[in-house]
């Protein structure tokens, strides 16, 4: 019979994933990840596996608690609050808390050499999916003639994530929020209007 595990589960995944919110996939070592959560390795392989699926369930647990702005903006009605939402949340949450700037998707990626490629195919797979959703919102929004009927809609969508995921490196790199707002205030005085 196996020992009960004496922590809680949910506490320590929320301890690992501000640490590699903060260090990125490979910047997080697992020693790092012990004194974060207090759990010896043992104890964290036994509850989450290896550092991979560690991470991975990290990146869940970020999607579950801070990424409802980007579901709740694609409910909105007109195209541009939608988009406007977006970038709002983006800005929020990279720039909130400044013990965890920028976005864990991007800070995880960024700089993954060979050994973490599957981890960093898995987050493009992961944006890849999240602007497909932008897409398809936008062309909804194009039919109701939101925007104009010549509108490239795989292109906009494709400029509205990179706007926000370039934020995510400004805003790990210090950029005041400030300054983030007011590139969301310049894609929105240059939206098509429909």
């Amino acid at each position: 019979m196996g020992r009960r595990r004496e922590f809680d589960e949910t506490q320590a995944l929320d301890a690992a994933l501000a640490v590699f919110w903060d260090k990125g996939y490979e910047g997080t070592s697992l020693e790092d990840l012990t004194r974060a959560t207090g759990v010896a390795r043992p104890g964290l392989y036994a509850a989450f596996g290896n550092k991979e699926s560690f991470f991975l369930k990290a990146v869940d647990r970020y999607e579950t608690l801070y990424m409802g702005f980007m579901r709740e903006a694609l409910e909105e009605q007109d195209a541009q609050v939608v988009v406007r939402r977006i970038l709002e949340g983006s800005v929020f949450l990279q720039t909130h808390n400044p013990a965890h700037l920028g976005c864990l998707g991007i800070n995880g990626a960024v700089a993954c050499s060979s050994n973490g490629e599957a981890i960093r195919q898995e987050l493009i797979r992961r944006r890849s999916a999240s602007e497909m959703v932008l897409k398809t919102r936008l062309e909804e929004a194009q039919t109701k003639g939101q925007l104009p009927a010549a509108t490239d809609c795989a292109m906009l969508a494709s400029y509205v994530m990179l706007v926000s995921q370039g934020m995510a490196v400004k805003a790990k790199s210090g950029t005041p929020r400030s300054e983030l707002e007011a590139i969301i205030e310049h894609v929105m005085e240059s939206w098509p209007a429909g």
